[in-house]
């Protein structure tokens, strides 16, 4: 039996030749095309976009009067606030776009960079409300803290995502945890800014909890993180009256007390539907730093209790997509940078609205996305896209 020889000669390789280029996607695989982002990922943009706009209409509404009796335009602070909505944006798509394993060789980077800015502001930062917290760029201002915010939930992601079968080791886990965050808290502390402190201490605490650390040693962490707390609010006598005046406002309205008395001045003055977008009385001097910390006893008054609940309401939905978001996340990197993205925003919007309301002690905090604010409005952008980019790798 012969076997068949087969000739391959030029003419049959022109054959295959032209029929590859004829059928030019004959031989290759295509590629898997990436399935349709989850609803959690639409959500979480609409809630970012709204929160802005509204935030932009809102610092314009708040900020004109303030800005006309400094002899200035009265759209300058709706123009700045416009410029940083802008870069923010920008930074929404660049945390949106870039590949999660960039992000992780970013974490030193961005850790180092917060760290150098807070030792800058202490030398050459200005002085605003007895606290030196921001480095001036010409017209324009930066907030460190807010940035440090930021680097702190990507460095305690990358930490406890590349050791995460050695969690019930606190020295190779909570250990270095505790020392990047007390490290940065002493430096923000000394701005002051308690305020900014808390909520860093919240954020990190919490995703150490999420990622499973031992109860003892967290427990024993929150309970000195707290002590410390107190102790730095209750040292000086300024600190202490105005961090207690909410326990005791009607007798401190006139002192400590007036900036939170008049808010609450505001917000009862909105009733249902609020006295109309633009006709507050409380912005006319009555109320300092309206378009900022107090930005919420605005809206309350100009857009009443229906406003208001419409904005806390899109502050839960954000928390609770955030967290589906967190659930659902493919790695453990990617569930603790979401979950703790989730809790930096929705805790600083509690205690924004809780001084406001004389709920909980005024700690000078924006309200996030809505408060006038360039570096809060840059920085939140950023990591609210860094949580679309979690989400859109999820499956709907």
């Amino acid at each position: 039996m012969t076997a068949r020889t087969t000739v391959v000669g030029p003419g049959a390789e022109l054959a295959r030749t032209v029929s590859r280029l004829r059928h030019p996607t004959a031989n290759v695989r295509h590629k898997a095309r990436r399935p349709p982002a989850p609803i959690q990922f639409y959500a979480i943009f609409f809630i970012v976009v709204l929160l802005t706009l509204f935030g932009l209409v809102m610092v314009l509404s708040a900020s004109s009067v303030k800005a006309i009796h400094s002899g200035r335009s009265g759209w300058m602070y709706f123009t700045r606030q416009s410029l940083w909505a802008g870069l923010g944006v920008v930074a929404l798509f660049a945390g949106f776009k870039i590949r999660v394993a960039v992000i992780r060789r970013l974490v030193p980077l961005a850790l180092g960079v917060s760290f150098a800015l807070l030792f800058v502001v202490l030398v050459v930062g200005s002085k605003v409300n007895d606290a030196r917290a921001w480095i001036n760029f010409g017209s324009f201002s930066v907030q460190p803290a807010e940035l440090t915010k930021l680097a702190l939930v990507l460095y305690v992601a990358d930490l406890l995502a590349q050791r995460a079968d050695r969690m019930h080791d606190v020295r190779a886990t909570v250990g270095p945890v505790l020392v990047v965050l007390g490290s940065a808290s002493l430096l923000v502390l000394l701005q002051p800014d308690l305020g900014s402190v808390i909520v860093m201490a919240a954020i990190v605490l919490s995703m150490v909890f999420v990622a499973g650390a031992p109860l003892v040693p967290l427990a024993g962490a929150i309970g000195l993180a707290g002590a410390g707390a107190a102790l730095f609010a209750l040292s000086s006598a300024n600190r202490r009256a105005r961090w207690l005046v909410f326990l005791d406002l009607a007798r401190n309205r006139s002192g400590t007390g007036y900036q939170v008395w008049q808010s609450l001045v505001g917000i009862a003055s909105g009733g249902l539907t609020g006295v109309g977008l633009g006709a507050s009385r409380a912005k006319w001097g009555y109320l300092p730093e309206a378009h900022t910390d107090f930005i919420f006893a605005i809206i309350a008054e100009e857009l009443g209790l229906l406003g208001v609940l419409a904005v806390v309401l899109l502050f839960v939905m954000f928390g609770l997509f955030g967290l589906q978001v967190a659930r659902r996340a493919e790695d453990r990197f990617e569930m603790l940078l979401a979950g703790g993205v989730t809790a930096w925003l929705l805790l600083q919007a509690i205690v924004n609205i809780g001084g406001v309301t004389a709920s909980l002690p005024l700690t000078g905090l924006t309200l996030p996305f809505v408060s006038f604010g360039g570096s809060s409005l840059l920085v939140s952008m950023a990591a609210a896209g860094l949580l679309l980019n979690v989400a859109r790798r999820q499956s709907s």
